[in-house]
């Protein structure tokens, strides 16, 4: 099985990059862009794995199975360089040890390929640093950014890459992904990738996790229940509960195993009191962990209110007869009698209030007043 395998509908990607293995003259700077679930990752990992693969033929490269493959695909490559923050931006010193990287020779395959998640979450002073060791790298170094689009990159970066466009896979090509890769039943892969809207890595969470999908199933349903301003605040605290708590416990789970490791590193025992002198990494242990949660609970939030966005899509399209599938379709029922007793016009209001909301928790709203101000736009929706 290739390097290819696991990105379902990117027939036009996967030949461009195959092609470009192939040819064995790689540009030395790529942009993946494409919107969350399209498997932006997943795509450059697969081509920095051809890039690195050992198969004498060309047109074999990306063969999936010799050992450089399998490395950088389970991230243990020793050239190919995975990059994500936890934190809100990336720090100048991080990109900065990147450009270190940049500047060594590959022990053992090719290329020193550097892959840069989410390189949208660079400040513009930060992506400058990055901007000269783009435009002049090393002759062995590929970097390659993913980002949601062209316009989250500043265009004297993005005018430096070659641009690759990914598209988020059809509900059929995630269904066939989970039940080949996964050992899902067509019932289980087709239900998550339906409500995951073809969001791959949703897909399998929510396919393998009970309670993720009964967290969605709450978050989708709380329409039902918002009649008045009392029931509109009570909604608001509700999402904020179902989507933070998961957030916040996995944010202390990694907080305490940080900690843990680093007392082992200096010699502390798990009750040892620190000393002055080692103080100062602690708190900087503790300030990263608050960074992590902040953004955790912001990226909770985030996806929930897409879940919630699909609600008033299935709306829509009963209140339009469009006789397109529902997202929601377990719902159907419900969301039939929404659609009867509410207009056109409410579903498309409710959908950009949605918008709205993600646009201010992305400017640093508080979640709890922007919550409740979303809550409250719902307010003219009929009891269930």
């Amino acid at each position: 099985m290739s390097v290819w395998s696991d990105l379902p509908g990117q027939d036009d990607v996967v030949a461009t990059l195959d092609r470009t293995v192939q040819q064995g003259s790689p540009t030395h700077a790529w942009l993946f862009t494409g919107p969350p679930g399209s498997g932006r990752t997943n795509a450059a990992r697969a081509f920095a794995a051809a890039l690195e693969c050992t198969e004498t033929r060309p047109e074999h490269r990306g063969c999936g199975n010799c050992e450089a493959c399998r490395s950088v695909l389970a991230g243990t490559h020793p050239d190919v360089a995975m990059v994500a923050t936890e934190n809100v931006t990336y720090a100048i010193a991080d990109v900065r040890g990147l450009i270190t990287t940049a500047q060594d020779h590959p022990s053992t395959g090719r290329w020193r390929v550097i892959i840069v998640e989410d390189a949208d979450r660079m400040t513009e002073r930060t992506t400058n640093v990055l901007l000269k060791a783009i435009e002049e790298p090393p002759p062995h170094t590929i970097w390659i950014l993913c980002a949601p689009s062209p316009a989250d990159v500043l265009v004297t970066i993005r005018s430096r890459c070659r641009g690759v466009t990914l598209r988020v896979p059809n509900v059929e090509s995630v269904t066939d992904l989970l039940i080949r890769r996964d050992g899902l039943t067509p019932e289980q892969a087709a239900f998550a990738a339906r409500v995951s809207q073809g969001h791959i890595g949703v897909a399998r969470r929510l396919a393998q996790d009970a309670g993720s999908r009964s967290r969605r199933e709450a978050v989708v349903s709380l329409p039902f229940k918002v009649r008045n301003l009392p029931t509109a605040m009570e909604a608001a605290q509700r999402f904020l509960d179902l989507t933070a708590s998961e957030a916040e416990a996995s944010a202390e789970d990694r907080a305490e195993s940080d900690e843990a490791k680093l007392r082992t590193q200096l010699g502390l025992g798990p009750e040892e009191t620190i000393p002055p002198q080692l103080r100062s990494h602690f708190k900087n242990l503790t300030d990263g962990a608050k960074r992590r949660a902040r953004r955790g609970v912001t990226d909770a939030i985030d996806r929930s209110l897409i879940d919630l966005t699909t609600f008033f899509r299935d709306c829509l399209l009963l209140q339009l007869d469009t006789h397109q599938d529902l997202v929601n379709a377990h719902m159907s029922q419900g969301l039939e009698r929404y659609a009867q007793a509410t207009d056109p016009a409410h579903s498309l209001a409710c959908i950009d209030a949605i918008a709205a909301t993600r646009r201010r928790l992305a400017g640093n709203v508080s979640p709890q007043a922007a919550l409740e101000s979303l809550m409250t736009s719902l307010i003219t929706a009929p009891p269930h």
